[in-house]
């Protein structure tokens, strides 16, 4: 088989060779013609061969030639750049093209003749001495100590040959000779040491890695004499040899010792040979072997000792190796990283011994020293601070404080210590102060975490004094950097500072008093940074305020102090919560009065009101909490005007204390306007009324809308506080009468809604009039007139009016609740109608026709049918009286708008006349007979008669003149 496979590769080699040479005397010819041909071949002839190709005259332009003639002298041809050339010059320029490219891309040759052969011969060279142990070994004519004898002389010889090579490379001048039988030379002992040891047992498990590794390092060596090959069989060979000789019993701290020689070795090669892929590789071996060995059971000290070393070279002096070369900074983070993890697996195989936990400082205590040399390193130490600090959470102690306080002490001064250092020195790194920032941190939460208790209130003073040692770590850091312009790391430091030390004093005092805790420390903040600009202190102070109100929240004993806002869920303790909810508003107060931003200052400004309340509610009785806000409205509105905020917040609290009342106030309005007589219980009470409408209602009417009322396109604010005293005083008029149930309803109703109108209306005519100290309010008493006016309309003229409902007017004639509701709804017309513009003024003379005319109708009806009207059927006198009634109305009206010349009156007195005359034809006369019949019409005759002449006369006296 192998014959025929390489007759086969032979035979390819000698076609590939003749169509090359064929090629190659094409490509020369084609250029050869290409400069010397003077006429174009046919164009639509074949391409031609090599044989038949003709030279080819080049074109000359006519006017060179003659040119030429005249003078008698041959010129120059001068280049013609414009000259398109011809397709013949195009094709062949195009197949010379063609056939060049491959001899630059791809030289046979050099491939075939000069570079694989010898790369060839060395490979041959091993496979040879391999088949000739196999060849031994199937045929059985040597013995196996004979058989390997002769593979160590075949690759010492082969080294040896390598040697002969390099010193005579002036007659060879060719490198790649000696490395490849170097190569081959390794390969064949490194297969001896392996057939010796593991095939044969001719030697130990241990002397066969002894000479595996002497190979191994003697690879490493020869690779600064022979090159390459030597390295990658060195980097293969070497981590493959304990695979190769390994037992079931394995000398761990040997194997360690080896394969951390052999990483450093390697490393180091690749270092000083500029072989950057080499170093990667030997690292990513060498922790890849590391991951094998951890899965050794029951690890003893000499195990621990010498995995925890090997861990340490690896993931922190080696890589120190990679300077300047590719992907350096990555490698080496990716080399702490993994060997902080497997040294972390290590401690916890352990059963975190002092020995394994001593291995794991002393990888951080060389990662620092590293970091102090080269500033580049530090990034790896913060790898394995996370690591150490997550590995310390993992630590199931039982009844040992002491150990993990000394391992706790031992983490603060490698990861923290150490970057403390670089601060103190001036040369700090990002990387260091978040580190001095986060590793305190994480050991207190940790220690906390292990040792302190959640759920009970204890007084722990040994955590809070290890935690406020902690916290001076990154006190000094940021006290060093205080002068500097270093504002983001000294914010930082600060932070962490300042959680340590408030969860110090969170061990060491009761739980309801964290919220108080939370704001000393932010006031030492406070008065540490409260002259600094920059907005990163403001940052850090409003996170502390946060924490306050986090610590309100969380802290809290009972739901009891949230009821209190409501005014609900007193108790007796009141000290408590005073001191929790004054304690989470200062900090706000504090930094509503420092921020200098104006979105800061409002929310600072917002909280503070809001927790103000929060501590009021707690002491105050429930009845005074809406009157205190409106009145601390007033106060801010009066004494600090510009902090608009805290009135809206105010005034926020005092509407919501209104809400549930107004609410229920709406509720029984909405069912009076369907039908249902508005009794007194389905209203809110006078007290609610009194105690929590009114107070928003006096601070609109103080305040208005903060920062509304300067605008001169929108409404005074204070005219809000209008509707909240109308639902207030109509509260206290239901007082007035108290009717209380459907009798009471039918007796005094409409005495009730009247007199409400007529304050409606009088104080709508106040309000116009400006009375005292008060500016006219047009808007407002026009509302308050079209309120008394639409209350009549529907309640005493629709819904519950006398012509349709039970509802009392008084038993004397005329002087009568019907007269006295007609008069105030007629009056509410004319108020509206002196407010309105003049185009919406006949709008209102019809409003007051018809208020008018049901009136009338009403008082007739009460003097036929009583003080309840409704009780007495309709009787035909009184109906004719009806419409005698609407005719005389309507002379009444035709009469007004005749003095005053307006002609709404005149089209509502025609408007009246023609429905009384419709009346009279269409029902009155259609039951009368005799003379009663022809009186009927002869006077309806001479009043239309009448009427008609009248309307001519004003219509000729207003016609223009």
């Amino acid at each position: 088989m192998e014959i025929l496979l390489i007759m086969a590769l032979g035979g390819a080699v000698i076609w590939l060779k003749n169509r090359v040479d064929q090629l190659e005397q094409r490509v020369s010819q084609f250029e050869a013609d290409g400069a010397s041909a003077a006429s174009p071949p046919e164009v639509s002839a074949p391409l031609p061969t090599t044989e038949s190709v003709k030279p080819a005259t080049p074109s000359v332009p006519l006017v060179r030639r003659e040119q030429e003639s005249t003078t008698g002298a041959t010129a120059t041809p001068e280049p013609q750049a414009e000259a398109s050339p011809t397709p013949a010059q195009a094709d062949i320029k195009g197949v010379a093209e063609r056939f060049s490219l491959p001899r630059i891309q791809f030289d046979f040759e050099d491939i075939f003749g000069r570079r694989l052969p010898i790369w060839a011969g060395g490979v041959t060279l091993a496979v040879a001495g391999v088949f000739l142990v196999r060849y031994s070994i199937e045929s059985g004519l040597l013995t196996p100590a004979v058989r390997v004898a002769l593979a160590f002389l075949f690759g010492l010889g082969l080294l040896g040959g390598a040697e002969w090579a390099y010193r005579n490379e002036a007659r060879i001048e060719d490198e790649r000779v000696r490395q490849a039988l170097a190569g081959a030379g390794l390969a064949t002992l490194y297969a001896a040491f392996y057939l010796a040891g593991s095939q044969y047992g001719l030697i130990g498990q241990t002397a066969a890695f002894v000479g595996l590794a002497l190979v191994t390092a003697g690879a490493i060596a020869l690779s600064y004499r022979f090159g390459l090959p030597s390295a990658v069989l060195g980097l293969v060979g070497g981590f493959a040899a304990p695979a190769l000789v390994g037992g079931d019993e394995a000398n761990l701290p040997l194997l360690a010792l080896y394969l951390g020689l052999v990483t450093a070795g390697l490393t180091y090669t690749g270092q000083r040979q500029q072989r950057p892929w080499l170093s990667i590789a030997a690292l990513v071996f060498g922790l890849g072997w590391g991951a094998l060995l951890l899965l050794s059971d029951d690890p003893g000290v000499a195990e621990l000792l010498a995995l925890g070393l090997y861990f340490i070279v690896l993931g922190a002096v080696l890589p120190t190796m990679l300077g300047g070369q590719t992907f350096e900074r990555p490698l080496r983070l990716a080399s702490a990283f993994v060997a902080s993890v497997q040294l972390a697996l290590l401690v916890d195989q352990g059963g975190y011994a002092p020995l394994a936990w001593g291995l794991y400082l002393l990888l951080g205590a060389t990662l620092g020293y590293f970091a102090w040399r080269d500033a580049r390193l530090r990034e790896s130490s913060a790898i394995a601070a996370v690591v150490g600090i997550l590995l310390l959470a993992q630590w199931e102690i039982e009844a040992v404080p002491t150990a993990f306080a000394l391992v706790g002490v031992g983490l603060a001064a490698v990861f923290a210590a150490i970057p403390l250092a670089h601060i103190w020195r001036r040369d700090e790194r990002m990387v260091d102060w978040l580190q001095l920032a986060g590793v305190p941190l994480g050991i207190a939460a940790v220690a906390y975490g292990t040792f302190g208790s959640f759920d009970a209130d204890l007084f722990e003073p040994r955590l809070a004094l290890a935690t406020a040692t902690l916290a001076v770590l990154p006190a000094l850091g940021a006290w060093r950097l205080w002068q500097g312009d270093r504002a983001i790391a000294t914010v930082t430091l600060l932070g962490s500072a300042g959680l340590l030390a408030f969860a110090a004093l969170l061990m060491a005092t009761p739980g309801w008093i964290a919220v108080a805790m939370a704001a000393l420390v932010f006031f030492a903040l406070f008065g540490l940074v409260r002259d600094r600009e920059d907005r990163h202190y403001s940052v850090l102070l409003w996170s502390f305020a946060v924490l306050s109100l986090l610590a309100l929240a969380l802290g809290m004993p009972s739901e009891s102090e949230l009821a209190r806002l409501g005014g609900e869920g007193w108790t007796d303790d009141r000290v408590r919560p005073l001191i929790r909810w004054i304690s989470a508003t200062l900090p706000f107060l504090a930094l509503a009065w420092r921020e200098s931003s104006t979105e800061s200052r409002r929310v600072g400004e917002a909280l503070a009101a809001l927790l103000a309340y929060g501590a009021l509610a707690q002491m105050l009785p429930s009845d005074a909490l809406a009157w205190t806000v409106a009145l601390a409205a007033i106060a801010v509105f009066y004494r600090l005007r510009d902090r608009m905020v805290a009135q809206w917040v105010f005034l926020a609290i005092a509407g919501l204390w209104a809400l549930a009342p107004f609410f229920e106030w709406l509720a029984a309005g909405a069912e009076a306007i369907v039908g249902d007589p508005l009794l007194i219980d389905r209203l809110p009470s006078l007290r609610a009324a009194l105690l929590h409408i009114a107070p928003v209602g006096a601070a609109l009417a103080v305040t208005g809308l903060p920062g509304v009322k300067d605008n001169s396109r929108l409404v005074d604010g204070r005219l809000l506080a209008a509707p909240v005293a109308l639902v207030v005083a109509h509260i206290l008029f239901k007082q007035v009468f108290a009717i209380a149930d459907l009798t009471q309803f039918v007796s005094q109703g409409l005495l009730e809604r009247t007199l409400w109108e007529a304050l409606l209306l009088g104080t709508g005519w106040l309000v116009l009039r400006g009375a005292g100290p008060l500016k006219p309010q047009p808007l407002l008493a026009g509302s308050l007139a079209a309120m008394a006016l639409a209350h009549a309309a529907w309640f005493s003229g629709l819904v519950h009016s006398p012509l349709l409902d039970r509802q009392a007017i008084g038993p004397a004639p005329l002087a009568n609740l019907a007269l006295a509701a007609t008069v105030v709804a007629a009056l509410a017309a004319v108020m509206l109608r002196q407010l309105a513009i003049e185009r919406f003024r006949p709008i209102f003379d019809g409003i007051i026709m018809i208020v008018i005319s049901i009136g009338a109708i009403v008082l007739l009806r009460q003097a036929f049918g009583g003080s309840i009207p409704v009780d007495v059927p309709l009787g035909q006198t009184e109906d004719l009286l009806r419409s005698l009634l609407g005719i005389l109305l309507a002379l009444a009206f035709l009469f007004v708008g005749s003095k005053r010349g307006e002609r709404s009156w005149r089209i509502g007195s025609l408007v009246l006349m023609l429905l009384a005359v419709a009346k009279v034809f269409l029902f009155d006369t259609a039951g009368l007979e005799g003379l009663l019949r022809i009186a009927s019409f002869m006077a309806l005759g001479f009043s239309l008669i009448g009427i008609g002449w009248f309307y001519s006369r004003q219509l000729r006296t207003t016609e223009p003149q």
